[in-house]
């Protein structure tokens, strides 16, 4: 199955992803990136100096509606053009220590000059929170502009990615689902070969109690009827159905591929425990059913990577 008519199937994207956009603008050319990797939710984590505090809740308002899930780590700087005087320096206090600097050399006759690597380490001389005075609130449209782009080819990177996981997955799944139709075909001629081995291990243990034959054979239908495995593959087919469904419709489809995933792994193991007493056709279906549980395994790792 894939999207409904009329509808274009949304795109499934990975959680993994990167970009970065410059962007010229009057005080310098700024950059931002975003990076993401796996994550049960939305975790951005912003890395910037303060002066880009003001716009930081504007930002992530603006991730939020192109992102869903992942660790995202973002970035934004600003390289001032030459001829913007925002280089940190608070003159004011600068000037005020060079100045106390002297008068106290010339009261104690000291002839050295003060020293300006040492002056600039002092608390409050070079203070980036100085630089902040030049990002008035109409720097927030230029900031807007660089994350709208950014974030847009960041979701390309992460749909290029999610396309090519959907595919892997959906070969698995088609795995799944021949394995399947073998394991039905085998149990046709198995459950017959399983009642009459039942029957005669019992005859075997109970050869001198007296039991009523029709009994006996009663009891071995019911226990060949408890070990059948018709339900499970029936469930594991519509399960492998569905997962072809969800990930062709696209969207976000990680968490309910997690969930399906579990139930298919739960149906596979189910199989296992029923056929491991049906001699050369129930050692079939157990190598069918093992390597269902591999493609399983291998869905649900590439899973992991889906918003």
């Amino acid at each position: 199955m894939s999207a409904p008519p009329g509808k274009t199937p949304a795109p499934v994207r990975s959680m993994t992803g990167y970009a970065r956009v410059r962007r010229a603008t009057p005080l310098g050319e700024l950059t931002v990136s975003l990076r993401g990797v796996n994550h049960r939710g939305l975790d951005l984590h912003f890395h910037q100096s303060s002066e880009f505090a003001p716009f930081e809740n504007a930002t992530r308002a603006l991730l939020k509606s192109r992102i869903s899930r992942g660790h995202v780590e973002v970035r934004c700087s600003l390289t001032r053009n030459q001829e913007s005087d925002a280089t940190g320096v608070n003159r004011g206090l600068l000037a005020r220590y060079i100045a106390a600097y002297r008068a106290a050399a010339r009261e104690f006759g000291v002839t050295t000059e003060p020293d300006l690597n040492m002056a600039l380490r002092l608390p409050g001389v070079f203070d980036a929170e100085a630089a902040a005075d030049g990002l008035d609130a109409s720097f927030e449209a230029d900031v807007a502009a660089a994350f709208d782009a950014c974030s847009t080819e960041y979701n390309a990177t992460r749909q290029k990615e999610g396309a090519l996981l959907a595919e892997q997955m959906l070969e698995e799944t088609g795995e799944i689902l021949s394995q399947t139709a073998q394991m039905r075909e085998i149990r046709k001629t198995a459950t017959s070969y399983f009642h009459q081995r039942l029957e005669e291990r019992l005859k075997e243990l109970l050869a001198n109690s007296g039991v009523d034959p029709r009994r006996l054979a009663e009891e071995a239908a019911i226990l060949a009827d408890r070990s059948d495995i018709q339900e499970e593959l029936t469930r594991l087919a519509i399960h492998a159905r569905e997962l072809e469904t969800i990930l062709r419709a696209g969207g976000e489809v990680g968490k309910r591929l997690d969930f399906l995933l579990q139930e298919m792994n739960r149906e596979t193991n189910t199989i296992l425990s029923k056929t491991s007493g049906l001699g050369d056709q129930g050692l079939t279906i157990t190598n069918l059913a093992l390597a269902t549980k591999a493609n399983i395994e291998k869905i649900r790792e590439q899973a992991l990577n889906l918003e």
